[in-house]
């Protein structure tokens, strides 16, 4: 089975608020861009993966990202994350009705094409999944087969939403790649360990990190 990747992006401007006190306003907006590039470019490298469509409104995110082989898909709800996925989905399954769909964050920039493919894979013995984050609290993944709904709860707390909207937890383990997704200065010296893209590497080495 090969899938069909929905990343959300918001525009670069507002992204990783929470990096503040890593990375000032000058800088968080090109981390947020890396981050993205690394994920995009792992998840095409990934052999359970078909295409990758990024929802997004920045338009220097949506050439950079296309310029990768990233299907750019404007967020006309402008209605936050779930609305922009469930868009994104649906533009997906307007041409491919029988797309099996994953939402994936963008902000994964350890991310291993071979661990997303186990993740994947794993998905496929179930109508709906998801995988929670390194946190515990979160979601880095939500998956939906051919013929099902995705159906997404991002946000706050959406492990346990997810979970309760009838989506199976997928208890892998090694594959700390796809759970660590990065929203504060401790979550990027987790990445960092994990071994980040050579973009993130890039960018983050522009940074005073304690530890790195």
């Amino acid at each position: 089975m090969l899938w069909t990747l929905v990343i959300p992006l918001k525009p670069l401007a507002r992204a990783k608020s929470r990096l503040s006190d890593t990375a000032d306003d000058g800088m968080r907006p090109g981390l947020a861009l890396a981050f993205a590039q690394d994920t995009v470019a792992a998840a095409l490298a990934c052999p359970a993966v078909g295409d990758v469509a990024v929802v997004t409104d920045d338009a220097l995110a949506g050439r950079e990202l296309a310029a990768l082989g990233a299907r750019i898909v404007p967020d006309e709800p402008r209605g936050g994350l779930n609305a922009a996925l469930s868009h994104a989905a649906a533009v997906v399954r307007s041409t491919r009705p029988e797309s099996a769909l994953a939402a994936l964050n963008a902000d994964l920039p350890a991310l291993r094409p071979l661990e997303l493919a186990r993740v994947l894979d794993a998905a496929a013995e179930f109508p709906r999944a998801f995988l929670a984050d390194a946190a515990e609290i979160g979601t880095t993944l939500l998956a939906a087969r051919e013929g099902t709904e995705l159906r997404p709860a991002f946000g706050r707390d959406s492990r346990a939403r997810h979970r309760a909207s009838g989506a199976t937890e997928l208890p892998l383990t090694g594959v700390d790649s796809v759970r660590q997704d990065v929203d504060t200065g401790e979550d990027l010296r987790a990445a960092l360990a994990l071994g980040v893209g050579p973009r993130t590497a890039a960018a983050a080495a522009r940074l005073l990190i304690p530890g790195q």
